[in-house]
C-alpha cells in the first residue's frame, strides 16, 4: 500500500472572513449566538453556517489567525467545528521590516513554513498581489492566497471558487 494522501491546508483568518465588518443590515448581518453577556459582541456577526460549509471542503481547515487558540475557544463552538489546528505566529524580525516595505503581509513566510511544501489555500481579508508573487517564487506546492472582502465576509461566490479550487488535483 502507497502512502496515504494528504489533503490541502486551508488557513483561516477570523476577522474579515468569518466576522464581517460592514455596516447596516445589508452588509452585516447578526446572528442569534452564544450565551447573553458573552464578552465579544462582534461574535454575533458569525454566521453559524460557515461550520458546515467549511467541513465539506476537501482539505484540513487550520486557524490563521491572531485570535490564536482563541479561534477554537469562542469561534469553533459557534459554527460547529471541532478543534482545529493553530498557526503559532513568530516573533517579528529583521525579516519582517523588509517584508513591511516590500509589501508582504506579515503572515505569508509563517504560512509557507507552516506548509512545508504542501498545497494550500489561504483566506484573508488582507492577501495582495505581493504574497501571491512571493508564494509562488519561495512555496513548491499549489497555493490559492483568496481575498475576501472584508465588509461581507465569506459569501456563496468565495466557498464555490475555494471549492472548485480544491477539487483540481
Amino acid at each position: 500500500m502507497t502512502g496515504s494522501v494528504r489533503l490541502p491546508l486551508l488557513f483561516l483568518d477570523v476577522d474579515g472572513p468569518l466576522i464581517p465588518f460592514g455596516a447596516g443590515a445589508e452588509g452585516c448581518p447578526t446572528y442569534a449566538v452564544g450565551r447573553a453577556g458573552d464578552a465579544n459582541p462582534l461574535l454575533g456577526r458569525v454566521d453559524p453556517g460557515h461550520g458546515a460549509r467549511l467541513a465539506a471542503l476537501p482539505c484540513e481547515v487550520v486557524w490563521a489567525t491572531t485570535w490564536m487558540d482563541d479561534a477554537n475557544e469562542c469561534i469553533a463552538p459557534l459554527i460547529g467545528l471541532p478543534r482545529l489546528a493553530v498557526v503559532v505566529w513568530p516573533k517579528p524580525g529583521e525579516a519582517d521590516v523588509q517584508d513591511e516595505r516590500d509589501g508582504l503581509h506579515w503572515k505569508t513566510r509563517a504560512l509557507v513554513e507552516w506548509a512545508a511544501g504542501r498545497s494550500f489555500v489561504w483566506v484573508d481579508d488582507e492577501v495582495t498581489e505581493a504574497d501571491r508573487a512571493w508564494v509562488a517564487a519561495h512555496h513548491p506546492g499549489r497555493a490559492l492566497l483568496h481575498r475576501v472582502d472584508a465588509r461581507r465576509g465569506l459569501t456563496d461566490d468565495d466557498y464555490a471558487e475555494i471549492g472548485w479550487w480544491l477539487r483540481q488535483r
